[in-house]
This record gives C-alpha cells, sequence and structure tokens, in this order.
C-alpha cells in the first residue's frame, strides 16, 4: 500500500507515487469547489455538480497516472499506489459531501468508518479494478448512516466505480468471516479510509483477537483447495493466452502466498516473509521482481482495453509488449521476447509457491499414524539423503555440494524412487548452478547420470520438467538455455518451446511402454522392433534447440548438436544420426502434409533423403511425437493416415526398390481392388468403368473413393451435379465427390461452394475422364475441425447445388464472412510462393504459404482459372493461422510452367488475390 509507515523493515520501500499528489488529486482545491457548489445549489441539485466536480478530478488523475505509467512502464508499485490514491480521494469526497452538506450529522449520529478491504484495501489498484468497502458502524443501521451509504454509492456509481459493499458492526464482521473464507481473506487486508478512526481501530484489534490468533490451518486449507480449483480452470502455467491475475503463476497466486504469510506470521508486507523465515532474501527479490512484473502487465492490459481485462489474448500480448517498450531481438519479435519474460515470471511464482507449501508443511503437518509408518513400504534411499512428508531430503547441504555431480544425482534418486524432491533441496540446488561447470558437464559420471534420466527409468519428461524448472537442464546443456519459456507467437504451438520438447519426450515415454500401441499402431511396432534409443531421445531433446535465432533452427540445431552430442556421450556414428534428425526434423511432416503422397515422385524422393530403413524410423517416431507435442488437439487421424501411408510406401520402396514406384503398378493394384469391391457389377460395366480414367486418378484416390466415382458416374446425369457426401473416419472429415461434365473454371466454383457452408478444406483432388467427366474430391471439415456430422449433410448438399446452379455468387456472399477475428489479427505470417518442377513428374507444384482466412483457397482457385492454370489436386497443411495451400497444375496446353515470366506472372496475380483477400478480412 501507498502510506507504509517508518517504523516497516529497511528491506521495504514505500512505492512512490507516480507523480505529485496534487497532480494527482488535488483534495483541497477539490474540497473548495464542492464546498462553492454547494453554496450555490439546492441540496437536491449537490450530488449531481459534486459528481461533475470529481468526474473532472478523476479524468485528470487518471490521465497524469497514465501519462507517467507509459513514460516508467515496469514502475507498478507508483501505478498501484496512485490509483490507490486516486480512489481514496474520490472516496473521501464522497464521504465528505454526504455528511457535511447532504445529511449532515445529528447530535446523537452514531460512529461510521469507511474501510477499504481486498485489493483495494492492500493499496494495490490496477486502473479499473473493484473498489470494494466496508462501512463499519457501532450498531444496527440508522436512518442516517443508512442515508449517508446511499448517497456515497451513488455518488460513486455516477463516477463508473465498480462498488463492492457492504454494512455490518465489528460483531458481524467475525461472525461472517468466520463462516466464509472470502470475507476472511477481503478483512484480512482491511485499511482504514475516512470516518471515524477509533471504530477503526476497534475493527482492526477485534479480527487479531478473535479471528486472526488460531494456527489458521483451515484458513490455509481452504487458501491452497481454492488455488488449485483456480489452476484446474484456468490450465497449467504455459497456456498461450495466459490470464494475468487467475492463471498459474499470475498475481493471484502471489496473493495466496502474502495471504496465508499475513494470517500465520502477522505479515504486514512481503518484506516480512524474509524476517519470518519463509523466504531468503534473493527469493524475496525474486517476488518483487515477479509482483512487479504481473502487475506492471495487468496494469498495460486494463489501460489498452480501457476495462478490466486480466487475459492476455493474442492480439493485446502485441499491444502491451510495445507499451513496455520491447523491441524485436534477434529475429524474434518483441511479442515474444516479452512473453518469454512473463513465462519465466510465472515459472519463478511456480518456484516460490513450492517453498512456502513446505514451510506450511514443516509448522501444520502431522506425524503418520504409527501403523501406516510401520507397514508403508519405501524404496530404500541411498546414502546422503533422507525422507520428509515422503520427499527425497539432503541430509547436510555441505556434503552435498562438495561433489557436484550430486546436482544431478538428485534427480536420478527422485526417478529411482518415484518421489518428489523436497522443496529445500530444490533450492540448494538452484542456489548454486554456478557448480555445474565445463568440467562436471565433460565428466563420464555426469553423462551416465543425465542419459540415465533419459532411458532407464521410464519416466524421463517428471526429471526433465523439474530440472528446466529448476535451472539444472540450462546450467548442464548452456545452449538450451535460450529456448527455456521461450514462446512461438502463433495459434499453432500450444506450449513454449522448452515445454514442447517435453512433451515430445513425454510422448516417446508412453509409446515405449505401450500406452498407446491403438493409436499409433506403426510408431509402437518399430520401438517394438528396436532402434536406438539413444539418439532418439537426444534427438528429441535438441531437435527445436536453434529456434529463436534468425536463421533457419533446423540448420542451426543440426550445427549445436555437433558440440553437445559428444558432450552428452554419444559416439560419432550416434552424433552424425542425431545431427541429420534435427536437421531433417520436419521432412517427413513437410513431405506428407504438403505434398500429394500419392504421387510416385513424392515417394521417391523422400526416400532418396532418408536412404535408410533405420532412418526412416528413427525420423518416423520423431515426427509422430514432435506433432502430438504441439498441443493436445494437433494430432489427429489426418495427420496420421498421411505419416502412415507415407512410412509404409517408402519403406517398401527402400527394401524393394525404387522401381515399385511407378504409375503403372499402382493403376493396376487399383483396378484389382475395385473389381473387388464391385463383385454384383457386370464384367462390361467393370471394363468401361476402368478404361475411363487417366493414370493418376488410380494412384492418386483409395479403393473407397474409387467405388464412389464408379457409382456416381454409372447413372450420371448431365443435367445436374451429381454429389456423393460421406463421412471419412479415418480421416477425421467428410468425403465430397462431385462428379459433372467438364468446363472451365469448375475447381474454382466447388471451392467457393465449400467455402459459402464455412467447410474448411483439408485435400482436394481433380481429375478428368476420358469421356469428358470431372471427378472432383474434396476431403472438408466443420468449423471445429471435424467431419460433418450426418443430420447437417443434407443442408450441407442443399448450399452446394444452389451455389453450383449459380443462384449464390460465391465471390458476392463471400465479401461479408471473410473476416479475421480481432485477436487473431495480430499474427504476421509473410506470403511466399514456389514454382517445383522437379518434384512430380507431370506437374508443376505451386506452393502457397501466407496468412490463413476464410475464403483464402477459393481466392486462389479463382485466380487460377482467370489464368487459365488447371489443377489436378491441391493439398492443404494448416499450422495455426498460417496455411500452405499446395497445388499440382498444368497450363492450358497440359505443360508444366518452366517459363520464369509465366511464374512471374503468375506469381504476381496469386499475391494480388491474397492482399485483396486480406483487405475485406480487415476491413
Amino acid at each position: 500500500m501507498y502510506n507504509v509507515s517508518a517504523e516497516d523493515s529497511d528491506v521495504v520501500q514505500e512505492p512512490r507515487l507516480s507523480t505529485h499528489p496534487n497532480e494527482i488529486y488535488d483534495r483541497t482545491a477539490i474540497d473548495a469547489a464542492i464546498a462553492a457548489a454547494a453554496q450555490d445549489s439546492a441540496p437536491s441539485e449537490l450530488r449531481e455538480q459534486t459528481v461533475k466536480i470529481l468526474q473532472a478530478a478523476q479524468i485528470k488523475g487518471r490521465a497524469e497516472i497514465a501519462s507517467a505509467f507509459a513514460a516508467a512502464p515496469f514502475d507498478a508499485g507508483a501505478m498501484t499506489a496512485s490509483y490507490t490514491y486516486l480512489t481514496d480521494g474520490m472516496v473521501k469526497s464522497a464521504l465528505k459531501v454526504a455528511t457535511t452538506y447532504l445529511h449532515p450529522a445529528p447530535g446523537n449520529a452514531p460512529a461510521l468508518s469507511v474501510i477499504g478491504v481486498g485489493g483495494y484495501g492492500r493499496g494495490e489498484m490496477a486502473p479499473f479494478s473493484d473498489v470494494d468497502v466496508l462501512f463499519l458502524l457501532p450498531g444496527e443501521v440508522t436512518p442516517w448512516a443508512s442515508s449517508v451509504i446511499e448517497a456515497m454509492l451513488y455518488i460513486l456509481w455516477d463516477l463508473k466505480l465498480k462498488v463492492g459493499h457492504a454494512s455490518r458492526t465489528i460483531e458481524e464482521c467475525v461472525k461472517l468471516a468466520t463462516e466464509d473464507y472470502t470475507i476472511q481473506t477481503a478483512l484480512l487486508e482491511h485499511r482504514y479510509v475516512c470516518g471515524d478512526s477509533d471504530l477503526a481501530e476497534q475493527l482492526d484489534e477485534t479480527l487479531k483477537r478473535e479471528l486472526f490468533s488460531g494456527t489458521g490451518h483451515a484458513f490455509i486449507e481452504a487458501k491452497l483447495a481454492e488455488r488449485d480449483a483456480r489452476h484446474l480452470k484456468q490450465g497449467q502455467r504455459y497456456v498461450v493466452e495466459p490470464n494475468v491475475k487467475e492463471g498459474k503463476g499470475g498475481l493471484r497466486d502471489l496473493q495466496s502466498l502474502f495471504w496465508i504469510a499475513k494470517y500465520i506470521h502477522g505479515a504486514e508486507h512481503s518484506a516480512d516473509l524474509v524476517t519470518a523465515g519463509v523466504f531468503r532474501i534473493d527469493e524475496y527479490e525474486t517476488f518483487k521482481e515477479a509482483e512487479n512484473f504481473l502487475w506492471a502487465v495487468r496494469g498495460h492490459l486494463h489501460l489498452l482495453t480501457n476495462r478490466a481485462t486480466e487475459q492476455l489474448t493474442f492480439d493485446m500480448q502485441v499491444s502491451v509488449a510495445e507499451a513496455m517498450q520491447y523491441e524485436d531481438s534477434e529475429g524474434r519479435r518483441a511479442v515474444e521476447v516479452f512473453m518469454q519474460a512473463f513465462f519465466r515470471h510465472a515459472t519463478a511464482v511456480g518456484d516460490l509457491t513450492r517453498i512456502f507449501v513446505t514451510k506450511l508443511e514443516d509448522m501444520h503437518v502431522k506425524s503418520e499414524p504409527l501403523l501406516e509408518r510401520l507397514f508403508r513400504r519405501r524404496p530404500r534411499i541411498k546414502a546422503g539423503y533422507s525422507v520428509i512428508y515422503n520427499r527425497i531430503a539432503i541430509d547436510n547441504n555441505d556434503n552435498f555440494l562438495r561433489d557436484p555431480l550430486n546436482l544431478l544425482r538428485l534427480f536420478e534418486e527422485a526417478l529411482r524412487t518415484g518421489m518428489l524432491i523436497h522443496p529445500d533441496a530444490m533450492r540448494t540446488v538452484k542456489a548454486n548452478l554456478h557448480l555445474i561447470d565445463d568440467t562436471v558437464r565433460t565428466t563420464p559420471e555426469a553423462q551416465r547420470i543425465f542419459l540415465d534420466l533419459l532411458l532407464k527409468h521410464g519416466n524421463p519428461e517428471r526429471a526433465l520438467r523439474r530440472m528446466n524448472e529448476l535451472g539444472v537442464l540450462a546450467a548442464f546443456i548452456p545452449e538450451f538455455e535460450p529456448i527455456v519459456a521461450m514462446m512461438q507467437f502463433n495459434m499453432y504451438h500450444s506450449y513454449t518451446v522448452d515445454e514442447h520438447t517435453i512433451q515430445t519426450i513425454a510422448h516417446l515415454a508412453m509409446i515405449e511402454k505401450n500406452e498407446l500401441e491403438e493409436e499409433l499402431p506403426v510408431a509402437s511396432s518399430i520401438l517394438k522392433r528396436g532402434v536406438n534409443r539413444k539418439v532418439l531421445f537426444v534427438a528429441l531433446l535438441l531437435h527445436d534447440i536453434g529456434k529463436g535465432r534468425s536463421e533457419d533452427h533446423s540448420i542451426l540445431g543440426a550445427r549445436i548438436v555437433r558440440k553437445v552430442a559428444p558432450r552428452l556421450g554419444l559416439k560419432q556414428d550416434e552424433v552424425d544420426t542425431v545431427e541429420w534428425l534435427v536437421r531433417y526434423h520436419l521432412l517427413m511432416s513437410d513431405m506428407a502434409q504438403k505434398r500429394d503422397i500419392a504421387d510416385p515422385r513424392t515417394v521417391r524422393d523422400f526416400a532418396k533423403a532418408v536412404q535408410t530403413v533405420k532412418r526412416l524410423d528413427l525420423l518416423c517416431v520423431l515426427t509422430v511425437c514432435d506433432i502430438r507435442g504441439v498441443g493436445p488437439n494437433t494430432w489427429n487421424n489426418w495427420k496420421a493416415v498421411l505419416i502412415r501411408g507415407l512410412y509404409r510406401q517408402t519403406k517398401r520402396a527402400l527394401e524393394t526398390g525404387l522401381e515399385d514406384l511407378n504409375r503403372k503398378n499402382r493403376g493396376t493394384e487399383a483396378k484389382k481392388a475395385l473389381r473387388a469391391a464391385l463383385p454384383d457389377w457386370p464384367k462390361k460395366a467393370l471394363k468401361e468403368e476402368t478404361a475411363r480414367h487417366y493414370d493418376p486418378y488410380w494412384q492418386g484416390l483409395h479403393v473407397t473413393a474409387h467405388v464412389a466415382f464408379a457409382n456416381l458416374l454409372r447413372e450420371v446425369d448431365k443435367d445436374k451435379v451429381n454429389i456423393d457426401l460421406h463421412p471419412d473416419e479415418d480421416r477425421d472429415a467428410t468425403r465430397a465427390c462431385f462428379v459433372m461434365p467438364d468446363h472451365h473454371g469448375i475447381f474454382s466454383r466447388l471451392t467457393g461452394a465449400l467455402a459459402l457452408v464455412g467447410a474448411n478444406v483439408v485435400d482436394a483432388r481433380s481429375y478428368t475422364t476420358k469421356d469428358g467427366y470431372i471427378t472432383d474430391a474434396f476431403w472438408i471439415q466443420d468449423a471445429e475441425g471435424k467431419p460433418y456430422e450426418a443430420s447437417k449433410l443434407p443442408r450441407l448438399r442443399e448450399m452446394i447445388e444452389k451455389t453450383l446452379r449459380g443462384e449464390v455468387i460465391a465471390r458476392d456472399a463471400l465479401k461479408a464472412r471473410d473476416k479475421i477475428k480481432k485477436r487473431e489479427k495480430a499474427f504476421r505470417v509473410p506470403t511466399s510462393i514456389t514454382f517445383d518442377n522437379d518434384g512430380s513428374e507431370i506437374y508443376t507444384i505451386i506452393e502457397v504459404d501466407t496468412r490463413d482466412r476464410p475464403g483464402l483457397l477459393y481466392d486462389l482457385a479463382r485466380t487460377f482459372a482467370e489464368m487459365n492454370v488447371y489443377i489436378a489436386n491441391a493439398v492443404i497443411a494448416t499450422y495455426g493461422e498460417q496455411v500452405v495451400d499446395t497445388f499440382y497444375v498444368k497450363d492450358m496446353f497440359g505443360l508444366k510452367y518452366h517459363s520464369e515470366s509465366k511464374q512471374r506472372t503468375l506469381e504476381k496475380r496469386l499475391r494480388q488475390a491474397i492482399m485483396d483477400g486480406v483487405a475485406r478480412a480487415d476491413s
């Protein structure tokens, strides 16, 4: 609070106001203005005049505070103290007007005291914090007191303050607080604001004597349970749009610590946590730094949104980073630098919470019952360790620190026994990270311990996460430090880079334990056959270590591997394999999601890059873990089918020879499968069907699609659109097959129809029969990324047919729908367009990497149609706000686009279509 007394600890520094008090609220001048208004106004008009005077003062004061805060964007103490000072001024003026002019006190008027409670009582206010006040009375509410309180509240409400209020006696406060921990917490931070000071003092003495004099055990339990429930609701510490106040590692966690400390230690200021022995001085400094940072973020968030906003949404992350004067650095946006600082402070809050809770256990946890202690079977603890509350603790810090390798052995012992590490032991580790130097890093025993943590105990993510939070991982592998708490500012990644890395290793451990065998049959079978586990775990640990720099993170990461992997004790051939895996860790994902894996050239090129089944196995498992580690909903059946298909085709090619990958072989197999799937068809009809399609059709579709097209073509009606909509459960999508007479621009019209019904196209293939029909297949998902429910398919069909009949013009109808959500507008995705004439034998591959938005595929397809470009198929890969649309195309003469001038012309038109669409989306 801003009125810290002189007797406070030397550690406490009185928060300054952001500017001179009179610039924030000149009470003398304001009281004079109100007195003048009282002389000229009737009592019925005075309240309105008072509000006008206070409103002008409020606007001026808020502007002064905001201006000072903008100039010193990290000075949260001055900001919160200033808003409290301003609020106090308005509350005091409101009381004076109510008791002096509107309802003068009669001779026998009872005492009335205005007490700030909660955050207002603590003296910490953000720009739009609630104003929680207690009107304290010596007895029942009298008519006079009721009139004063009502007048005050109306004035404060007219000033647009969000006032929470209660009118109670001291006895009522004690009684209600005993029954309700929310009220008890609010009273814990009560502060006299104005009115009768003697009554306020009586409240203070009574609360200390009757409410806050016990052990606080029930209060502590309630606060910790409340914290757990809040974390469950808000999500983990690394959610990409965190809640500054309520989220894990946020302000409420710090406040909960202080509430408990105030209850059991009588702490008046956070510095008292040092005096009470809860925190060391360096931990207290961490507490203050985190508190100051989070309050600064909250203050800017309120000012930028002009309301009490606590969620750091994507758009606000950019704005807050700018307000706090963060700048772009080394290939990273300012918002990413800012969010890394945010997550590091949130992690620090988690560390402090663990330390604090441990101290509570020391004071409050009862000994286990004797029988439970006798019969519980615990693993034998190695010398130098003990068990406190079922956590591993260090017997003697001096002995422990004589051998720096113990800083690693502690985590090994925790994994071996399955026990948690005692927070006091964590403090010892964190305070002595400097002991992990180059000598320790290159010691064979250190290498053994670290690799055993990864490979031996079956739970590597637990050790890695704790090592990472305590700084041990970055100390042992200094190259890891830059990615700690590093946010990737996009909608694709749900975690920071270090947490993503640990998540990938967690998934690998689950696959090894056969926990995902049904979901991941290929990856599970690879691990059962056996791979070099050391190579795989180290490759996952280092695969993103090059992120956050201007250079391609795969290339930089591979270079880093050459330094780190030998230091971890890997042999040269293992180092080479890890380096290759890190360099090409995106290759399989890109090939599967951005290329047509039905094209023999795709598989052939991938097989040439991989070269051996051993590398293919390792890369496949790494790819699966990498995708699954991006976020809880990133992996789906669609990606599983693509990765599985590419793996099986490539493995076959590597084992039997690349010559197996030719169109003729695959076409023969596909026709054979179709005949088997249509046993009731006459031989003549089957012969006509297998003869009417060109080779690409047979290799590009599954037999289920061939059956659907065969049935549509057998009963084709030239005068209408022939549609088959079918859930493709294996791919988490709805397959939409269209048959109609071929004509120019049909692919564009189909994409427009699908965009109009809100369908997201995830794959598309277009073929022409020898007798002049178009056979187009689209795989579509709804807005939730799921197949359409069967009940919605008739409506979907109706809308598509209307659009294709011309009853709805897609270009016009989409104008009102091509909007990007406000919170998503902050993302930057530069547009990249590439032409590849080597990736396919018969098509030019055009890859458009740009910002995703509604109607994008339609805009691109329409541009291709206007340029007389034939689209054979389109592969759509979406990564959050980024999309990579890959088109396999020919020109109007059936040739590839070799001419650079034609490529430039086409690229220019595509870029213009993208820019026009962006302008519509932003309008």
